[in-house]
Order: structure tokens, then C-alpha cells, then sequence
């Protein structure tokens, strides 16, 4: 089961742990996930893959209605523009999927937010400029 995330849902994360260096990503996904523990890479049951993934502090308390803890994911889908940045049939050439947002705007307790390069603008900033 997963949710858009609100700010008052992420006041335990402790940090943000990479799998893949997201710096060459314009978007990943993010998902609030009920998972069976507070940190470690969770089980995912997606198409595509896995990104990153939020740890929990040692005393954040599980969700009321099922006894989880509720972490953020992070990933790509097959379809996904950074999987195919030069194929014209992607179907996010330009604009992004609802839940993405730039990796660069992520970090523990923050949503993370839609940029000029999460959504493929012209406008967009390299990074580093």
C-alpha cells in the first residue's frame, strides 16, 4: 500500500539512503509505503526499480490502523523518462508523473517538490550552474 506523502508524515525520518546516485535523475517517485520495519531496504513490489528509501529514528511509532511503519520509496518505472531520455514515444518527454519530484529537493522530513527539470522544461538548470 503506498500514499503521497504529507510534511506531517515524515517527522521520524532519520535519513535518505541511495541505492543508485540520483544526481543524473530529472524525477524519481516517491511513495508512502507501510513496511514491517523502521529502517533497511524495504520489500519492493514494483515494476522498474528501486531508487532509495527512507530509515525511520529508533523511536518512531507504527501507523495506528495496521501496526506498520510508513516510509517513503523512491523509484523509476520502465516508462519513466530517465529510463528512456531519447525516446520521442516516452510519455514523459515533458511534464512528470503526479507522485515525482526532483532528487535534488529530497531530504529527511521534507515532501521534496516538482522543479524546471523534474517536469523536462526548457527552462531547466543544469546542475551545477
Amino acid at each position: 500500500m503506498s500514499a503521497m506523502p504529507q510534511e506531517g508524515d515524515l517527522a521520524q525520518e532519520a535519513e535518505v539512503v541511495w541505492l543508485e546516485d540520483p544526481t543524473d535523475l530529472d524525477y524519481v517517485r516517491q511513495a508512502l509505503d507501510k513496511v514491517s520495519t523502521r529502517k533497511g531496504k524495504p520489500r519492493y513490489e514494483r515494476d522498474g526499480r528501486l531508487i532509495g528509501y527512507t530509515n525511520l529514528t529508533p523511536k518512531a511509532p507504527r501507523t495506528a490502523d495496521s501496526g506498520l511503519w510508513a516510509r517513503r520509496t523512491f523509484y523509476l518505472l520502465p516508462h519513466d523518462r530517465p529510463n528512456c531520455p531519447d525516446d520521442p514515444e516516452c510519455p514523459y518527454t515533458v511534464g512528470s508523473p503526479l507522485e515525482a519530484i526532483d532528487p535534488r529537493t529530497i531530504a529527511p522530513g521534507k515532501v521534496g517538490q516538482k522543479t524546471a527539470r523534474s517536469q523536462g522544461t526548457p527552462d531547466a538548470v543544469p546542475v551545477g550552474s
